[in-house]
């Protein structure tokens, strides 16, 4: 259960910890919404549909290795195809996204500035967070359900140890708004998940030989997405003052279209 349920501990732990900043617990949940969009669209759905079909293996262990490490490597490509455009789209258009959805009545634009850095902070960790689920599924399907527990203890405990001291304290120290203590957890989130990640991976690899999603693939997809960033950010200034859903419409749909176009012209497969 925690192995599977580590993200919602950790939100548990993340609002519980925000609860004693001034005003970060509803921005931390407006932000954690978002988040696990794709978290659960992509990193969730991709692992539950690759276990059962890693778990058929059958073999020699020679055989049974070969035959997870082909899916896991296929799906970790599945599951960067879709979320690093999401953590790029997240990292530089997130007051838009943020703006389309949740700003009016109290939710001011201040709130909205603070909800963006929050989920900068956190996009930071989510191609890490989704991959490690699918890691998870892989040891489940070798019948090893310890490993990812015992990691993903790690994972919670570094988050919120570091995550409270981050929170708590920092904000004290600079002066700062204690609202950027809510970035700060989500700053905490993403270094343990790309913790959760290494060695979930470390561990993998020993089994069942070299896992991963390819640095050259990864800096395609990056590239492709950093494209359509750079050309909707500088398009939010044009539709700033048009209503929200539209201005939001505009410069994501913009932003979905260059990616898409992008990876087709490069032929990334997963398009």
């Amino acid at each position: 259960f925690i192995a599977r349920g580590v993200l919602q501990i950790s939100a548990f732990i993340d609002r519980l910890i925000a609860s004693y900043l001034h005003g970060a617990v509803s921005l931390l949940a407006y932000t954690q919404t978002l988040i696990m969009l794709p978290i659960s669209l992509f990193g969730m759905s991709v692992s539950a549909a690759e276990l059962p079909a890693m778990s058929s293996a059958l073999g020699t262990e020679e055989e049974i290795a070969a035959h997870v490490r082909a899916r896991l490597n296929a799906g970790l490509r599945q599951i960067a195809f879709f979320v690093i455009p999401s953590a790029v789209g997240f990292l530089l258009l997130g007051d838009t996204i943020i703006r389309a959805l949740f700003q009016s009545g109290r939710f001011t634009a201040l709130d909205a500035r603070f909800s963006w850095g929050i989920l900068a902070a956190a996009s930071l960790g989510l191609l890490a967070t989704t991959q490690a689920r699918l890691y998870s599924s892989s040891f489940y399907a070798l019948n090893d359900t310890r490993t990812p527990l015992r990691i993903s203890l790690v994972r919670v405990t570094l988050a919120a140890g570091v995550g409270a001291a981050l929170a708590l304290y920092v904000p004290r120290l600079t002066g700062i708004a204690p609202q950027w203590g809510a970035a700060m957890l989500a700053l905490a989130s993403s270094m343990a998940g790309w913790l959760e990640l290494a060695l979930l991976r470390r561990r993998m690899n020993s089994r069942i030989g070299e896992t991963g999603l390819g640095a050259r693939y990864a800096a395609t997809l990056l590239a492709a997405a950093a494209a359509a960033g750079a050309l909707s950010f500088a398009a939010k200034s044009y539709v700033a003052d048009l209503d929200r859903f539209v201005a939001g419409s505009v410069v994501i749909g913009g932003f979905a279209a260059v990616y898409l176009g992008g990876a087709r012209l490069v032929r990334v497969p997963e398009i």
